[in-house]
């Protein structure tokens, strides 16, 4: 499927692309998603899952590129708020500098649903995220299970590679997993950060810390592309597939091949597709300007849990695992194979 890219539009380019986007039968009319960027596997699989579920509950998705760019996504807001669409999906390049153009769109009367990127300064219509803190949790699980097949209990030693120190991201996802692995004092984790997500940062904590305590047990990355890394820097030392178990956690291709290599125990998968089909499930009720209900909801098989926070309603969903056994399933957003089903609106 080919993306819509606009470079810095005006209100005119932005309403001849929409009016060029094929019409869906008695449709309930245009729904504008604001990408960051198309320069990652996430983000690209983001475009097609909510153009996909958005169809499937009678909207005319567009989405418009932000190559990164705040300057351009705050233009692209404001310019579509002049074309008045149903709603609009976020995924802001920058959380703080986009806040006027929320608050813009909502008192134009046209409500904004957050995805991915959560926003908690200013009011938003509907949020759907994974939740991280809930990924920590599965992960920990994981551990816990592999451990004890390994050592006949949970015990031994854990090296844990985080993200970027700054991002909320990596700092829940290490909440949780301390959290739940807490109750267990005869295991050691070491936590070091690779700053700004460098692939390269993590192989050469993976490579120091694989001399300075050669009886790691467990490595946990929190992305799969820091696995990729990682991998390197044990073949490097010598090791083979399995030697020392390893877990990444954001379910990307790369992190799918190389538990088919062997190399990767398990990814526990930030839900993509549930986070995409929940934009849809929702919204009827956003566009109408109907009460969301607190609760758990049944997303693509996820148990997600709706709470109303002080900036709007917010849908969290749970990761779920993936190892050898489950790896080839299309549910994972990393066999970049959207749900066939149709999802269906919230009554």
């Amino acid at each position: 499927m080919k993306r819509r890219q606009f470079m810095g539009a005006s209100v005119a380019a932005l309403a001849a692309a929409a009016v060029g986007t094929p019409a869906l039968a008695e449709s309930k009319g245009k729904i504008y998603y604001m990408v960051p960027t198309l320069l990652d596997e996430f983000q690209t699989e983001s475009v097609s899952a909510i153009e996909k579920f958005l169809k499937d509950v009678g909207y005319e998705p567009v989405t418009l590129n932000a190559d990164n760019k705040t300057d351009l996504q705050q233009s692209q807001m404001n310019d579509t708020i002049l074309l008045q669409p149903k709603a609009i999906v976020l995924a802001a390049v920058d959380f703080n500098a986009i806040q006027p153009s929320i608050e813009k769109a909502r008192a134009a009367g046209i409500p904004v649903m957050i995805f991915d990127r959560q926003i908690t300064s200013t009011m938003c219509d509907f949020t759907s995220v994974a939740g991280t803190v809930e990924i920590g949790y599965v992960a920990a699980g994981e551990a816990q299970r592999l451990l004890t097949e390994r050592k006949g209990g949970v015990k031994g030693k854990i090296l844990q590679v985080l993200g970027d120190p700054a991002d909320p991201y990596t700092l829940d996802i290490q909440k949780g997993f301390e959290e739940k692995m807490k109750p267990f004092p005869d295991v050691q984790i070491i936590s070091l950060p690779a700053m700004q997500w460098e692939a390269s940062n993590a192989g050469t904590i993976v490579a120091d810390q694989i001399v300075a305590n050669p009886d790691i047990d467990l490595i946990f990355n929190h992305a799969a592309h820091l696995s990729v890394a990682a991998v390197a820097a044990l073949e490097a030392k010598g090791k083979k597939p399995g030697e020392v178990m390893m877990m990444s956690s954001n379910g990307a291709p790369v992190g799918l091949d190389l538990i088919r290599k062997g190399w990767l125990n398990v990814e526990v998968e930030q839900p993509l597709y549930a986070q995409a089909a929940a934009i849809a499930m929702f919204a009827d009720k956003v566009v109408n300007k109907q009460e969301i209900k607190p609760g758990t909801y049944n997303v693509l098989g996820l148990e997600s849990n709706l709470a109303i926070e002080a900036w709007g309603p917010n849908l969290k969903i749970p990761g779920a695992a993936i190892t050898k056994d489950n790896v080839d399933e299309p549910r994972f957003w990393g066999n970049l194979k959207a749900p066939a089903d149709p999802v269906k609106s919230v009554e």
